[in-house]
């Protein structure tokens, strides 16, 4: 049997879009022909301690009772110590042929090494003392394959901590090297690594995010829409922004252009998803706002619930995404899945998922933003074409055909 570890520590952690893609992954693996990976076990690591907690991850991935799934919980202080002592210690005790994880790698992990001994000769036999030597002191070794999401902080490091940054500057470029295999979100993200990295792009596959089940032929049922609505103190009409609240989601940018069509639509207002209490939170976010005399207009529900979430989005007017830079985008395929207009900035990664999905603005442009965020707002003829293109578009994307590249990278190494 081939073991392939998969790192799951973002599961159960609100990570918005990284734990909904390792959380997909997985599930869509247990889904797959048990024929495929007939000679496979998944060992799923994570950081988590608490056995309730595991059990219930275990239950929502649905591998509780199966015996090719097997959680794996490893005591760490924090991320750093993870990468340094915790993983490596278990993977040079334990057999792992193949592990996924995201960005930075397990360090003194050594490579897969295999033995291939002439027969006889004294070259062989040292040969055979140094591979004995080896396993007894570092194990076989493993495979690393490593997804990469974006590398915004290369191109904004103003918006990252300096610790934060101080990390990635420093490991990302020793796990790119150290990886057999890297898996980055689109054809975008692909040829940013490669050229920033200078990595042979061979090196390097790209395979698309998707859109979770949970978006799945929804229908919006006013009665839980109305519970949702309480839940997270809604407004009853809304333009509708989710995700972490970098500088980078240029949120400040959304709620000037929120501002200059409010008098003419007074009854939407903005909701913005997402954690305000984070590390890196903009701050000129709430100064935007105050400055714009917008404190009863702008709605902060928090952390959404991945059950609520696509009520949400069905319940809004139109769905904004305003990045600066995104590696992906898998908000845009969610709106499409709620037949709600998507308003995107215009940046070559949001062109590579939304084609002609979604209506494109200059995020450098607060004259164009507010004028396509008033269009998109009221146009119904405008509306229609880009919910019925958007949910085309959607048809490119399934977590299962993705599971299954990503296991075919595992398989293949």
């Amino acid at each position: 049997m081939k073991i392939i570890g998969i790192d799951i520590r973002n599961i159960g952690k609100k990570r918005t879009g990284d734990e909904a893609v390792f959380f997909n992954l997985v599930k869509c693996l247990r889904m797959m022909d048990s024929r495929e990976r007939a000679d496979k076990i998944f060992y799923l690591f994570t950081d988590i301690l608490d056995k309730n907690k595991i059990e219930e991850i275990e239950k929502k991935l649905g591998i509780e009772d199966r015996k090719d799934f097997k959680v794996i919980s490893l005591k760490t202080k924090n991320r750093f110590t993870w990468n340094l002592w915790s993983l490596p210690k278990y993977l040079r005790k334990n057999r792992v042929d193949v592990y996924l994880t995201q960005y930075i790698t397990p360090w003194f992990v050594p490579k897969k090494i295999y033995p291939r001994f002439k027969a006889g000769g004294f070259f062989s036999f040292i040969e055979k003392k140094y591979f004995d030597w080896r396993i007894r002191h570092f194990g076989a070794g493993v495979k690393i394959v490593t997804i990469v999401h974006d590398i915004s902080f290369n191109f904004f490091p103003q918006f990252i901590g300096k610790s934060d940054l101080f990390f990635l500057k420093t490991l990302i470029p020793l796990s790119m090297k150290r990886a057999d295999k890297i898996i980055a979100v689109s054809r975008f993200t692909k040829n940013e690594v490669a050229e920033y990295y200078r990595l042979n792009p061979e090196k390097i596959e790209w395979i698309h995010n998707a859109v979770g089940e949970n978006f799945a032929n929804r229908t919006l049922d006013a009665k839980i829409a109305e519970q949702v609505r309480k839940k997270y103190n809604l407004p009853e009409k809304f333009l509708f922004s989710i995700g972490t609240m970098q500088p980078r989601k240029n949120i400040p940018l959304l709620v000037k252009a929120y501002g200059g069509i409010k008098n003419k639509i007074p009854e939407i207002k903005l909701v913005l998803a997402g954690g305000t209490g984070t590390r890196n939170f903009d701050s000129r976010i709430k100064e935007t706002i105050a400055k714009e005399k917008l404190e009863k207009d702008v709605f902060f529900p928090g952390y959404i619930e991945e059950k609520d979430k696509p009520v949400i989005f069905q319940m809004a007017c139109v769905f904004v995404f305003p990045s600066l830079y995104e590696g992906f985008g898998i908000p845009i395929l969610e709106a499409f899945a709620s037949g709600v207009p998507a308003l995107v900035s215009d940046i070559p990664s949001f062109r590579e998922v939304a084609e002609d999905g979604a209506m494109f603005f200059d995020p450098g442009s607060l004259a164009d933003f507010t004028e396509k965020l008033y269009t998109v707002s009221v146009d119904e003829k405008i509306r229609k074409k880009m919910i019925e293109s958007g949910k085309t578009r959607l048809l490119s994307f399934s977590w299962e055909k993705s599971a299954r590249k990503v296991f075919n990278v595992c398989n293949n190494l």
